[in-house]
């Protein structure tokens, strides 16, 4: 469902609209169904900020399997089971055709770190790698993370490369370039600071930035290079959780559990190998549009993904199990190590700037993140083909030009990375794409002619079925919720049929239009596609597509 704001006795609430509830109790579909952006009318000035405990985050998804665990279909999708515009996602790839310099663009907006001085402002204030903050001579604030000294490239390849990826993919994603950094270049700021081991916060000392590039791969010509993240727009608010919603955020009323584009996460991790999902590697800021306060979420650190992380290359078993896998863990402590399991015999291909990443032996359904969350606990079979829709959509230039954003020197090192991202993005499009009726692009024209494409068929995922597909036709009452028959059911071999005789004609008029599959290569796709269309001046406009029940039929 998508919430919506109607005024009620000049209180703005909040109007649950379902699919599946308004008949006999009002309309089913509005003048401004399909909403293309989701409504975010409250001011959410007043939000303070929070911080996750890395270790309480971990440990309750890991054991307490918090949120709402309902198998019901995502809280944030429109009339026709697409995720609208918002402060947490915005449709790009497949939405609109994206051209190879968008790709490499990424959330570029502005120029890489100005050339010349260099002042450190403060320490890294968070991870692993090294690094610090630092302004550059034009007065720019940037974040920077050098490579790990034995892996160069790795860490801020993998990085730019996601960065881009899931840009495309729709998430809040913040600037990210690759530059060099001569140390001659740096100085310290009078109030720049480090935290001890012991928690105490000091002054910064050349003592400190020399055992920090100690640890990072320095080049031939003496320089290093860095990743510069731009620092966010906005107030910073702490992350966000993969469960519940932000208390003191008045837009904030859909369980991150049921939003889309996070249970999306399952097979866009999946995909690139994004192991680390967890609230520590997502942002919230606070920003002001229109007179009032907003709250964006950013999925901030993609960049422990492919075959490598901050430091060195991926574990063997990331990707493969939780930290905590119950009997396979102490199956393990119990032989000493003798127990395998299938992953432990995988022959990588491997290269210091990509580690562990292979697609021959991917497996999307049964692939893990180190710690689950509820959002990726709850993705259903829809919101997996949602995902894999955007996953397939990407080309094998496209996915080549993007590998690009790496920069990496090794040109069989690029060429590997792009390789196994084709063949992991077909694997996810057999999984997925066939687990439902997978019909898409649904059209009815003004001469009754109904077209659909086969989302698994087009991208070589399955067969069409041999019996092609049958449509079932029906007056469909906007404000009642019942259904009566046109007709006779027709079938055509591809997606083209014509409508029985009967079909309306009168502006305003509502039509409901069953497809199912005959004698499909998958028993999925004998469930119908169910698509509404509401008559208007210009013809018909589809209004509403349901792909899956409200919640599964026992």
């Amino acid at each position: 469902m998508l919430y919506r704001h109607r005024v009620i006795a000049v209180v703005i609430v909040a109007v649950a609209v379902t699919a599946a509830d308004l008949a006999g109790n009002g309309q089913k579909f509005y003048d401004d169904d399909p909403l293309l952006r989701e409504p975010e009318t409250q001011d959410a000035s007043k939000v303070q900020p929070w911080k996750n405990v890395l270790t309480y985050d971990l440990i309750q998804n890991l054991f307490d399997s918090p949120g709402d665990h309902r198998s019901i279909k995502a809280q944030n999708v429109n009339t026709i089971g697409e995720v609208p515009d918002s402060s947490w996602f915005t449709n790009r790839i497949l939405a609109r055709a994206v051209s190879i310099e968008e790709a490499l663009r990424g959330p570029v907006t502005s120029p890489e770190p100005a050339r010349g001085p260099m002042t450190v402002t403060r320490a890294k204030p968070a991870g692993v790698s090294p690094g610090f903050v630092l302004q550059d001579s034009a007065g720019v604030t940037w974040f920077i993370q050098f490579e790990a000294a034995k892996y160069p490239e790795a860490a801020t390849g993998a990085s730019m490369v996601a960065n881009r990826i899931f840009h495309l993919l729709g998430y809040w994603q913040a600037e990210y370039h690759i530059a060099e950094l001569s140390p001659e270049d740096l100085t310290i700021g009078p109030k720049a600071v480090t935290e001890t081991p012991s928690g105490k916060i000091r002054q910064l000392d050349r003592d400190d930035l020399g055992k920090l590039l100690e640890r990072a791969a320095r080049q031939p010509n003496g320089a290093y290079r860095m990743l510069a993240s731009r620092a966010i727009p906005g107030r910073v608010l702490g992350g966000f959780r993969y469960h519940g919603t932000r208390p003191d955020d008045p837009n904030d009323i859909v369980p991150h559990e049921h939003r889309r584009e996070l249970r999306a996460l399952k097979v866009f991790g999946a995909w690139t190998n994004l192991v680390d999902m967890k609230a520590g590697n997502t942002l919230d800021t606070l920003i002001s549009e229109g007179g009032r306060g907003r709250v964006r979420h950013y999925l901030q650190d993609v960049g422990s993904t492919f075959g490598t992380g901050a430091l060195a290359p991926r574990e063997w078993d990331e990707g493969h199990e939780y930290l905590f896998e119950g009997d396979a863990t102490w199956k393990r402590l119990a032989s000493l190590g003798f127990y395998l399991r299938p992953w432990q015999t995988i022959p990588y291909v491997q290269r210091r700037s990509i580690g562990r990443f292979e697609g021959d032996e991917f497996d999307p359904i049964t692939w893990k993140p180190r710690v689950p969350t509820a959002a990726f606990m709850n993705a259903r079979a829809d919101d997996n083909f949602w995902a894999a829709r955007r996953v397939m959509a990407f080309s094998d230039e496209l996915i080549r030009a993007v590998v690009e954003a790496g920069q990496y020197s090794d040109p069989a090192a690029e060429r590997h990375l792009a390789d196994v991202l084709i063949k992991r993005r077909d694997r996810i499009g057999r999984a997925y794409l066939t687990a439902v009726n997978p019909l898409v692009n649904v059209a009815l024209d003004v001469s009754g002619a109904l077209t659909f494409d086969n989302a698994a068929v087009d991208a070589r995922a399955a067969e069409p079925p041999s019996g092609g597909y049958r449509a079932y036709w029906f007056v469909f009452n906007n404000n009642t919720g019942e259904s009566r028959p046109i007709g006779t059911p027709t079938a055509a071999a591809t997606g083209r049929m014509q409508a029985p005789v009967g079909l309306p004609t009168a502006i305003g008029s509502f039509v409901r239009i069953d497809i199912e599959a005959i004698n499909p290569p998958h028993p999925s796709w004998t469930v119908p596609v169910q698509a509404y269309f509401r008559r208007t001046a210009e013809g018909w406009k589809l209004v509403g597509l349901k792909r899956m029940p409200e919640r599964p039929v026992a």
